[in-house]
Formats: C-alpha cells, sequence, structure tokens
C-alpha cells in the first residue's frame, strides 16, 4: 500500500514514529482528565472537528462515540451545533462524515 492510499495516521506513524508515541501520550493523557465522561469528550471532539473542517476527525469520534455510547441524535446534534457558530459549509462537511463514521466499526487493535 503507498502513502495514497493509507490512513494518514499510519503515515504518520510510520514517518514520525518517534513524534507519533509522544502525540499519542498526550492522547491518552487527555483522555484521563477528570471532568467529562468519555461519551462527552467525544461528542465535544465532533463539535471541535466540525468547527476546524476535519472531516476525517468527525468520522473517527462519530466512531468512538458510539462507543462510549453516544446516539445518532446525539453524534448528528454535536455537529448542528456549529451551523451558527462556524456556519453551514462547516455542518455541510461534517454531517457526512459523521453519519459515515457513527454506522462504521471501529478497528480492533
Amino acid at each position: 500500500m503507498d502513502t495514497q492510499t493509507k490512513d494518514p495516521y499510519q503515515v504518520f506513524e510510520e514517518e514520525l514514529p518517534e513524534l507519533a508515541a509522544r502525540f499519542d501520550a498526550i492522547v491518552q493523557a487527555q483522555i484521563g482528565l477528570q471532568g467529562l465522561d468519555q461519551k462527552t469528550k467525544q461528542l465535544v471532539n465532533i463539535a471541535i472537528q466540525t468547527a476546524t473542517r476535519n472531516s476525517r476527525g468527525v468520522m473517527w469520534h462519530a466512531a468512538m462515540a458510539r462507543e462510549q455510547g453516544a446516539t445518532r441524535q446525539e453524534v448528528i446534534g454535536a455537529v448542528a451545533l456549529n451551523l451558527h457558530l462556524t456556519g453551514l459549509a462547516a455542518v455541510l462537511d461534517g454531517l457526512p462524515a459523521a453519519v459515515q463514521g457513527y454506522e462504521m466499526p471501529l478497528p480492533r487493535h
């Protein structure tokens, strides 16, 4: 598989393994932060990824939110929050990715 067909994060891990490992450590530290349950963290991530127009991030966090017990409507609602904040274009980019992510199985490591 060449870099054109690989998952971009896989390329990141292969090409910059030390940096990827450190990034993963930051992610794990964030996951462990107190205050929000894991489902809420994923819904917040969906809203943030929508705002930054990162469809791939929306897709993956939608799948992770489902794994944490989020409903389809909660995932869609996290995208829709951006309508008055970042505009219709962000919602139109994020909504298909959220639905796709909610419906896709997460790979098991």
